[in-house]
């Protein structure tokens, strides 16, 4: 026999890793488990067994928490959480370094026990997870030791996580919510919760006060108990359909909410790619965790005069995947979770129309072997649909933008690959896609300093970096209940001195409310000044589809959208005259003249930041580039304020538009005739038709609209009205990011009215990862 054929026969031996340890760890605590409330695991309740999804065999029983082990776990999170925060970041950071040691000196234990709880491969717990774990751990704590005096914490944060990275999961939520002073009600997956209550060992040891780290168990209900309870800020992993949810059920409760969903992430491969690599690249992609990642290279899209080629060497290195006992250090693909998943994801196989290749060797249980599905159209349920399972789909592109097209085709925004040696088409591709992370020449690249998260219905939020950070933490002030303003009354009516038909801006153009109505703006003495159009559904769908075709905006220098904005300064302020008397004589008061002056400087501010809030090289351990991008968000609804009708609505669109954003702004309720007369500045000023789009008529009605307004990509609401509850439910539809007061004061008159708050809700940050070297 040649060494040629030694080499293509041989096989890998077993390698197996002893679970002894972890099951006497499970032994000594009894192997039954009830939550872990105030520092101590209380006495099981109603227990429900937890299995290895590879055996089957009963590792442990663990309780089905109550409403009432719910409500003492926020209750001692509440007790705990002044002590906590009041104790400084410093003090904070020697609690984590703890945490972090403590993980790493039992990392071989919490590795088996997750292979053992979950079903992956040993060696991913083990080169995988933990590391990454205790990576978060160690740089969470450095961020407790840093945290700005401007900062609070949230308070009390319920975390949600699921089971498919239970300790990671975990680590990516409880060491940012702690470094930033908050406590924390924390539900590990019902299938998976042995190494979130081994975690709660460690906090014992490590000496975390008791209260700050609350672990209660159970399945959904146990979630939605906690959704429902007295917390300050919810962070979930998990579905989309069940983010929808608490994004319902959470709307107008003031509750902060970060969600991290599902994907359906493109894995792109251009004809000039390094094929061998690529085809490695994408068993980490796509078979990592058995395909069981939210962000898993699912999609596979190959450049038509490579397809071939590449799905032949793809077939051939699914032959050689080892699928069997994840605790074989030799395994590549461990059990599927569950029957009921593996069972779904049999059946959306066997529902496909495409070409079926799947490895030969699986062995019996829980189980499915590695797959590939070629000759999909996009169209295709399982190119659309998030399957979790270690199915790849695929498609072929020609070009490029056809590239781009077919990738950004779905209803999810998590994750992206790029795979080809030409550089300029790896990053002339990569900012076009939709897509919170987009790796280059790489998969499945994660630190605790980059930060990662999705669009569209992939979600909101991020975890990690300081774009992470940011979640868990509030300015510090203490804002009061927002008084309503109420429009001035009077009873003269037309015919006025000289008519001027009502009209809304959109498109950069004066246009008549598609209602035909209009109503009367009198001031202070019950005089009739003019009249303000009331704005319907169409109009709304005018001005979206205005914006929409404005996208040209947010491709344009940065220095160029300055210019532009200093040139609405100038405008203004040639006519700052005649706006200070018409809001003198809208609101009765004296101020108009302070209000436009600060209006102005308000514009001087958001071209100054048009430029400078920009992005940063994260300090991932990487040899490359991590690049930290700041994208405008697209399309913005925003209710203005009522009071300052000018300022308010300058506040809120320089921002916006100085980040990239169009804007479909709706004016003071009470005033809306300064926010008109402003139009007649945008007019003059260079602004392209539709950037900026300006409506009237009663928020209450048209929030509704703007909210559900399925190509509106995020919602703002500082409106006097209580909208804030009929937004967060209208935007859980296509779950778009939404901003609201909750019936909140903000000073307009103080720094609250502008900085770089506004700017981080006008922009999404999108992580690049770029390695490189020979």
């Amino acid at each position: 026999m040649s060494v040629k054929e030694i080499f293509e026969t041989m096989e890998y031996g077993p390698a197996p890793e002893s679970a002894a340890e972890a099951l006497a760890w499970l032994v000594d605590q009894g192997a039954r488990f009830g939550p872990f409330i105030a520092g101590s695991f209380a006495p099981p309740g109603i227990l429900f067994e937890t299995r290895n999804p590879a055996t089957g065999e009963v590792l442990a029983s663990i309780t089905q928490a109550t409403q009432d082990d719910v409500e003492a776990a926020v209750a001692a999170a509440r007790r705990a959480q002044p002590a906590w925060e009041d104790m400084g970041g410093p003090a904070r950071a020697r609690f984590l370094y703890a945490l972090a040691r403590l993980l790493q000196k039992h990392a071989r234990l919490f590795a088996v026990l997750e292979t053992l709880d979950n079903g992956k491969p040993i060696r991913e717990s083990r080169d995988i997870d933990l590391p990454l774990a205790v990576r978060h751990f160690y740089y969470h704590a450095g961020s407790a030791q840093l945290m700005a005096s401007d900062r609070a914490a949230m308070g009390v944060c319920a975390q949600i996580i699921p089971w498919n990275f239970p300790l990671l999961m975990l680590a990516w939520k409880v060491a940012p919510a702690l470094a930033m002073g908050n406590t924390v009600v924390l539900k590990p997956a019902e299938w998976t919760s042995l190494t979130a209550l081994l975690f709660a060992d460690i906090c014992r040891q490590a000496g975390l006060p008791d209260g700050v780290v609350n672990i209660v168990t159970g399945d959904g209900r146990v979630g939605e108990m906690l959704v429902q309870a007295e917390v300050d800020k919810i962070a979930f992993t998990g579905s989309t359909e069940v983010g929808r949810a608490i994004r319902t059920a959470t709307a107008g409760s003031g509750k902060a909410l970060t969600l991290e969903l599902g994907g359906k992430s493109p894995y792109i491969v251009f004809e000039d790619a390094d094929l061998d690599s690529a085809v490695e690249g994408l068993v980490d992609a796509i078979w990592l965790n058995q395909g069981q990642v939210c962000c898993a290279g699912s999609r596979l899209l190959v450049q038509e005069g490579i397809a071939e080629r590449f799905h032949a060497r793809l077939r051939a290195r699914m032959d050689g995947l080892r699928i069997g006992d994840p605790l074989d250090k030799c395994i590549d693909v461990g059990a599927i979770i569950d029957p009921v998943q593996r069972d779904r994801i049999a059946q959306m196989v066997a529902g496909s129309d495409g070409t079926i290749h799947q490895t030969a060797a699986c062995p019996e249980g829980c189980f499915f072997p590695p797959t590939l599905i070629t000759g999909l159209s996009s169209a295709s349920p399982l190119m659309q649909d998030e399957i979790f399972g270690p199915v790849l789909v695929g498609t072929t592109f020609r070009t490029p933008s056809e590239a781009v097209q077919v990738a950004n085709d779905t209803r999810y925004g998590l994750a992206a690959s790029i795979w080809s040696e030409n550089i300029n088409t790896a990053l002339d591709v990569a900012p076009k896609l939709a897509a919170g992370v987009v790796w280059i020449n790489g998969s499945n690249m994660f630190d605790a300093a980059v930060p990662f998260g999705g669009l569209r219905e992939s979600g909101f939020g991020r975890e990690g970096g300081p774009e992470g950070l940011a979640a868990y933490t509030r300015p510090v002030r203490a804002p009061e209940r927002l008084a309503p303003i109420a429009p001035l009354a009077g009873d003269e009516s037309e015919p006025q001195p000289v008519d001027r038909t009502a009209k809304l801006y959109i498109g950069g153009k004066q246009a008549r409310p598609d209602s035909g109505h209009a109503s009367n703006v009198f001031d202070a003495k019950g005089r009739l000044i003019g009249q303000a159009p009331i704005t319907s559904r169409k109009d709304i769908r005018n001005a979206v589809e205005a914006a929409r075709a404005a996208s040209g905006w947010a491709a344009a220098p940065a220095h160029n959208r300055a210019q532009v904005l200093y040139y609405i300064a100038e405008n203004l302020h040639a006519r700052a005259g005649s706006l200070a008397a018409l809001i003198d004589r809208l609101t009765g008061g004296t101020d108009g003249a302070d209000e436009v002056s600060l209006a102005v400087s308000r514009l001087f501010s958001a071209a100054a930041w048009a430029d400078k809030f920009d992005g940063r090289i994260a300090q991932a351990p990487l040899r490359g580039a991590a690049l930290v991008t700041r994208a405008p968000c697209g399309v913005i609804g925003a209710f203005c304020p009522d009071a300052g009708p000018l300022l308010g609505l300058v506040s809120v669109m320089a921002p916006a538009i100085a980040m990239g954003n169009r804007v479909v702004l709706v004016a003071s309720r009470p005033f809306p005739l300064a926010a008109l007369e402003f139009a007649h500045v945008l007019e003059g000023s260079d602004v392209p038709g539709g950037v900026v789009n300006i409506l009237t008529g009663p928020h209450v009605d048209l929030a509704p609209t703007m909210a559900q307004h399925m190509d509106i990509d995020a919602v703002w609401s500082f409106s006097g009205a209580d909208i804030s509850e009929a937004i967060e439910q209208g935007a859980a539809a296509s779950l778009k990011r939404s901003w609201v007061n909750d019936g909140l004061a903000r000073d307009w008159w103080s720094p609250e009215g502008e900085g770089p708050e506004f700017l981080e809700q006008a922009t999404e940050a999108k992580s690049l990862w770029i390695p490189w070297g020979a």
